[in-house]
C-alpha cells in the first residue's frame, strides 16, 4: 500500500493512495459531479491531494460552474433591465454610476456586477414601481434630510 507523510499536518505515513473516488464540486447553488478521481488522503487531518490529471478535471468542473453562474447572472441582469425598459446607458446612469459599457460587460458575462447592484436589480424586478423613486432621487428632486428624521427611523419609510 502506498503511503507518504502528510504535507498539511505533517503526520508520518498518514497519506494513503486512493483511486476511482467520486467528488462533487459546488459553487453557490450549482453542483457538478466529478467521477473517478485519484490522489492522496491523510488519515489524520483528511487533507486530500489529487494527482495532476484528477486535479485538472476537478478544476475544470469548478471553472464550468463559475462560468455557468456568471451566465445566469448576466441573463437575469438583461431580463430585468429590459423589463424595466432601461437601455444599458440608462441603467448605468440611474443605478450604478459605472462606465458607459458596464452593463454590456455584465450582460455578456465578462464580469460579475457588484453585489449591491445585483440586489437592487432583483428588488426592482419585484417592485418596479420604485423606478420612479429612483429617478427622482437620482435627479435630485427628493433630497435626503437626515435632520428631519426622528432618531432611529428612516425618513423614507
Amino acid at each position: 500500500m502506498k503511503r507518504q507523510n502528510c504535507v498539511s499536518c505533517g503526520a508520518h505515513n498518514a497519506m494513503h493512495w486512493f483511486e476511482g473516488r467520486d467528488f462533487e464540486v459546488d459553487f453557490k447553488a450549482l453542483k457538478k459531479p466529478v467521477a473517478a478521481l485519484s490522489g492522496w488522503q491523510c488519515e489524520t487531518c483528511s487533507e486530500i491531494e489529487l494527482d495532476p490529471g484528477s486535479a485538472q478535471r476537478y478544476s475544470d468542473a469548478s471553472d464550468e460552474l463559475i462560468y455557468q453562474s456568471r451566465r445566469e447572472v448576466a441573463n437575469e441582469m438583461k431580463r430585468i433591465r429590459r423589463k424595466l425598459h432601461f437601455t444599458q446607458r440608462t441603467a448605468v446612469e440611474l443605478l450604478s454610476g459605472g462606465g458607459h459599457n458596464a452593463f454590456s460587460r455584465y450582460e455578456r458575462a465578462e464580469i460579475d456586477p457588484p453585489k449591491p447592484l445585483f440586489v437592487l436589480m432583483r428588488l426592482l424586478d419585484r417592485h418596479p414601481e420604485l423606478v420612479d423613486d429612483i429617478k427622482s432621487i437620482s435627479e435630485g428632486k427628493e433630497p435626503w434630510h437626515p435632520s428631519s428624521a426622528r432618531e432611529g427611523e428612516h425618513p423614507l419609510t
